[in-house]
């Protein structure tokens, strides 16, 4: 039933470059009325991806009826993927999307700022060292100029340094900074060339019992200075209640594994009062701030139209408005306040475009294009009502092609064309924006203020149709697209992409030399577009040697494909470079790899990026071979190993048996396998007889909710949120003459340089005393933790749980990464 609900959903909210286009029924018409009639804006306000409200996102977007946004300090880069390998920028592009996704069923807007998830940090200053105050501050403060909400709601407290995720306070902290500067000329006065400064009306927190301990300690809070709502209200139009609604926006966040069960009746949310003028209706978020169109000049005329056409809107017949909203098109058109003329456009023309059944379209017959490369683009439009209705231009952009039928459109009758699209070569490849340039840890660079907060650029590729209906010219835009008919999926629309005539990648991302011999490396070639030839040449030091030099490739398709193969010969000591391919072209050097990331619940993302692999000769020694694998959240443990030379079996968990897995030499548990594999809630006796008998099992960091397990060791392990997120946090040896430290490799300090991110997580802070702590290590000002690597003896074998950071070190090749994990196989061989 849930995902009849949901694919219901798909149809009514569903809208984007790259899905099929939004095409509203007579009561989403009616709704998206009384929304023109609302001139009231909420901006809510977190740190990541997963931490908006989507029940009050949802409650103002379609009960209040108010432009609701929601400001993301960051894209989530810094998480772990549950759906897939991906992570950091990759990772931070899906749950881009994924909030994208959450919005067009919540009925909100996404904004940004260039704020990197870098990680789990402790306290907000911490988390405002690696962003950059006054660089995020400035963020913000664009925002709220920009989007101008009359009202910001904080998701969290900004009194509570030290007490959440630091990047939660440092939220709060900034969006209290921000309210105070947005109306300031003198602060960030360059945004001004762009904008002006704005005054938000009042501040809140968004807090909960939650944030008080328990419901007790919430009863007994004072609540004078509050405001609740009842967010459980029921939609008829949409047969849905607000919290089932929210539940499917927050599903949205697929990668993070927040699938959410949809409930029924009153559902209250408490915002407590920080900053502004408190309103003296405590039920009412806006009261005192006019809503209504009397907020503009010359509004009040609009406000009447629009009032008629709600109060006699036919809901057999939406075009019968057709005439009062075009008559208010014109009036808005000549608004002298910018701001709202701009959002009403772009609302009522939606509006008139599906109350006429108007549908327009620009459909390319390839997927991509290169600069300067001509194609066909298909035109449709059609009138379905009996509007006077005409179409006079069809203009693409890059401006290079228009057609002028001055067509009537008569009712249900399809007017088509072909047209002939030339990219120019000022059109950039497609990229997200915020990855264009080369950022900081904590800051992504992006050169053009106006791009500064949105959730993706704008469409580079579009077709402007001149539209008169009922005697008035209005232009309607329309992305490019791509679609084609997939025999299981149907109909599937995709962004039209520009892309270079040729890209580069490397196999492996990261190549490790464990000895001094020389390895072939493949690099592939693919054309973008046909008939391409040119040289390739790699970029190195001269500790590294690399043959050939240079070599030719020519390549007749588009699409196709050569590898060049490169022998690659290390140095005989512990060194590492940045290899980077050079693709010389027609005198001009390409190297870019195109990256597509594609699941089902968001659109298909390309981007191009700089193409490197990481080289690291190693000087590593192991024992054993043979390793089995079971997948947990997503990780690129096994082809890591397999680098090292190990030979790594990816194992079905509900089918292991300690008979079957006595051939390896390590079962390695990929994270938080316990907390996402099912398959291991009736195999951990297997797992533990399999170490009776003499093997090693590691197992890597979960966390201690939703265990699909009693006990996931031997011994009694107590798992708690202990981290270490300080990368370069020292490290201390506890046993420092433990095997695990000694053999095969000489663990030291220096194994434990340029590691990333963060040093481990989810540690246990309580353990039997059959386990032997090897390693402490702590974030400053903050005790030692001395769980992060818990080695046991158990029967004749070892059972190793850990919860350092292996799944960032491997792909970034941090060479005591490798070793120490070779150490954790090799104990006891």
């Amino acid at each position: 039933m849930r995902k009849i609900i949901f694919l219901i959903l798909c149809l009514v909210f569903s809208f984007s470059n790259a899905q099929t286009p939004q095409k509203l029924n007579s009561v989403e018409i009616h709704d998206a009325i009384k929304k023109l009639n609302f001139l009231g804006s909420v901006l809510y306000l977190a740190a990541h991806p997963d931490d908006e409200n989507t029940r009050l996102i949802s409650y103002f977007s379609n009960e209040i009826k108010a432009r609701t946004g929601y400001l993301s300090i960051t894209r989530g880069d810094g998480g772990q993927n549950l759906i897939g390998p991906e992570l950091k920028e990759l990772l931070g592009i899906i749950r881009t999307q994924e909030l994208l996704a959450a919005r067009r069923i919540d009925g909100g807007e996404q904004l940004f700022s260039r704020a990197i998830d870098f990680g789990y940090t402790k306290t907000p200053e911490e988390a405002l060292k690696f962003w950059g105050k006054e660089e995020i501050l400035s963020d913000i403060v664009w925002a709220l100029r920009t989007f101008k909400p009359d009202v910001i709601i904080n998701r969290f407290d900004h009194r509570t340094s030290g007490e959440t995720h630091g990047q939660h306070t440092a939220s709060a902290i900034l969006s209290i900074g921000a309210f105070n500067l947005a109306k300031d000329p003198t602060a960030f006065p360059e945004q001004l060339e762009y904008t002006e400064t704005f005054e938000p009306k009042r501040l809140f927190f968004n807090t909960s019992p939650w944030f008080y301990g328990s419901d007790e300690e919430f009863e007994k809070a004072d609540k004078s200075n509050f405001l609740q709502f009842d967010t459980g209200v029921y939609f008829p139009s949409k047969g849905l209640s607000n919290p089932e609604i929210a539940a499917l926006s927050r599903s949205e966040h697929q990668s993070q594994g927040f699938g959410s069960t949809g409930s029924r009746g009153e559902q209250i949310e408490y915002l407590e009062f920080i900053e502004g003028s408190f309103p003296e209706d405590q039920s009412d978020l806006f009261a005192g701030i006019d809503t209504s169109w009397n907020r503009v000049q010359n509004g009040a005329e609009i406000g009447e139209i629009l009032a008629e056409v709600e109060k006699h809107y036919d809901f057999k017949n939406p075009s019968a408005s057709l005439p009062k909203l075009v008559e208010a098109y014109k009036l808005i058109q000549d608004l002298k306040d910018v701001h709202w003329r701009k959002i009403k456009s772009k609302e009522i023309k939606n509006i008139i475009s599906a109350a006429a059944g108007l549908y327009l379209e620009a459909n390319a017959v390839n997927s991509s294009a290169t600069p300067f490369e001509e194609l066909t683009v298909n035109l449709e439009a059609i009138n379905r009502s009996n509007a006077e209705i005409s179409l006079v231009s069809v203009e693409l952009e890059p401006n290079n092609s228009k057609l002028e039928p001055n067509k009537v459109l008569l009712n249900n009758v399809t007017w088509k064309e072909k047209t002939r699209l030339k990219i120019n070569g000022k059109t950039g490849f497609t990229s997200p924006y915020w990855l264009k340039n080369k950022g900081s840890l904590g800051l992504y660079e992006v050169e053009v203020q106006k791009l500064i907060g949105l959730p993706e650029a704008p469409n580079s590729v579009i077709a402007r149709f001149k539209v008169k209906i009922n005697g008035e010219e209005i232009l309607f835009e329309r992305p490019v697209v791509f679609k084609y008919n997939d025999p299981v999926k149907g109909e599937v629309y995709q962004p039209f992409e520009i892309l270079p005539p040729v890209s580069v990648k490397f196999r492996e991302k990261v190549l490790i030399f464990a000895e001094a011999t020389s390895k072939t490396v493949p690099v592939i070639i693919t054309a973008g577009k046909d008939s391409i030839s040119g040289k390739i040449s790699l970029k190195s030091n001269g500790n590294w040697e690399v043959k050939p030099e240079e070599t030719s490739f020519n390549i007749l398709k588009k699409g196709e494909s050569v590898t060049m193969n490169f022998k690659i010969t290390p140095p005989e000591n512990q060194d590492e470079i940045i290899l980077s391919p050079i693709l010389t072209v027609n005198g001009k050097e390409y190297s870019g790899e195109i990256i597509k990331i594609d699941y089902n619940h968001i659109p298909l993302q390309t981007l191009v990026v700089p193409a490197e692999t990481k080289l690291v000769k190693l000087n590593i020694r192991k024992k054993g071979e043979n390793i089995g694998y079971i997948d947990g959240a997503g990780d690129v443990i096994p082809e890591s190993l397999e680098q090292i030379g190990y030979k790594v079996s990816r194992l079905d968990a509900g089918k292991i048996s300690a008979a079957s897995l006595s051939g390896f030499d390590a079962v390695v548990l990929g994270v938080r396998a316990y907390n996402t594999v099912e398959g291991l809630k009736f195999k951990q006796p297997a797992l533990l007889k399999y170490v009776e008998n003499g093997g090693t099992v590691i197992v890597q960091y979960n966390v201690n909710r939703g265990l699909v397990v009693d006990s996931i060791a031997p011994y009694k392990l107590n798992i708690s949120r202990d981290r270490v997120t300080e990368e370069d946090a020292e490290v201390r040896f506890l046993a420092p003459n433990h095997p695990i430290l000694n053999s095969p490799n000489k663990i030291s300090s220096a194994d434990f340089n340029g590691w990333v991110q963060e040093r481990g997580l989810y540690f246990p802070n309580s353990w039997a005393p059959e386990f032997t702590p090897v390693l402490s290590m702590n974030d400053r000002n903050e005790t030692p933790k001395d769980g992060s690597l818990l080695v046991s003896k158990y029967g004749k074998g070892y059972f190793i749980y850990t919860g350092i950071s292996f799944f960032r070190q491997f792909p970034e090749g941090v060479p005591g990464a490798y070793r120490l994990f070779a150490n954790m196989i090799s104990i006891g061989k």
